[in-house]
């Protein structure tokens, strides 16, 4: 591990982003540029002492956990991500099969998205990042771990994910999130993330093998969507879908047109999921 060095590129790349970069307010007695430790900090969901200890440098080894949650509060390119694991003393990360590192250009675009549904998955149906109001209206998906991080897997193996939506939709959204899969798969190949969680699905849902041997092809993916929320009640949103072809993440934004009583019910989401 080369302490020395992983401080100075942790240092560099936080003098070298800016407040707004972030989603964060500037404030009036910000003195230097960039950003201070407690924000990095605060962007990488770990302590302020922590990170500054890695920084200064003084602190223990980090994990590859705890590093690729510093590359993603420091918003940093596949590429730097890659030299501060190797600075850690790790191997890069493999990229055909990692896919939790978020493109900086998805970041800057969420960061600015606080006061709108949206959030970061990854080819395999997995929440990387929500805004406070996504986590309103579709339940903090950040925090679910192992198979069930998956949207997809939850949507076959547990009835109970199925409640925020109407039931005259479900046949429509299971064909929709198998065709998913299906496009993933065949881009990826036998050996990923995709042929795995495919794999357990067939194993474990007799509705997805049915599916899944019928190979449907992907359409609008993400078009209108109705929901069923448990405190806000019926709502329908249009859902705008930005692709990164290089890491096969994509943000979801979803939206009300405006006069609507759907637009109504989604400001009212906006306070309620406050309280």
């Amino acid at each position: 591990m080369d302490r020395a060095g992983l401080a100075a590129f942790l240092r560099t790349r936080r003098e070298a982003l800016q407040p707004e970069d972030v989603g964060l307010p500037r404030g009036r007695r910000r003195r230097t540029g960039g950003l201070r430790r407690e924000e990095v900090a605060a962007l990488a969901d770990m302590s302020a002492d922590y990170y500054s200890r890695i920084e200064q440098p003084r602190g223990p080894n980090p994990s590859e956990q705890m590093l690729a949650s510093i590359a993603r509060g420091l918003h940093l390119s596949l590429e730097q991500r890659d030299h501060l694991f190797q600075l850690a003393g790790y191997a890069a990360p493999r990229r055909v099969r990692r896919s939790d590192h978020i493109n900086p250009g998805l970041m800057r675009i969420l960061d600015r998205l606080e006061d709108t549904p949206a959030q970061v998955v990854n080819q395999v149906g997995e929440t990387l990042r929500q805004t406070p109001l996504a986590v309103a209206l579709l339940g903090e998906e950040t925090a679910l771990t192992g198979r069930a991080k998956s949207a997809h897997y939850r949507w076959f193996t547990d009835p109970a994910s199925r409640t925020l939506y109407p039931e005259s939709d479900h046949a429509r959204q299971s064909q929709l999130l198998v065709a998913d899969l299906w496009g993933a798969y065949a881009r990826d190949g036998k050996d990923s993330l995709v042929a795995d969680l495919v794999e357990a699905l067939r194993a474990e849902s007799a509705d997805f093998s049915l599916r899944w041997n019928e190979h449907p092809v992907l359409g609008p993916y993400c078009g209108p969507k109705r929901f069923l929320h448990p405190k806000v009640g019926p709502l329908e949103l249009h859902c705008q879908t930005l692709v990164d072809p290089d890491q096969s993440q994509r943000l979801l934004v979803f939206t009300a047109e405006p006069g609507t009583e759907d637009y109504a019910t989604l400001e009212l989401l906006s306070v309620v999921g406050q309280t």
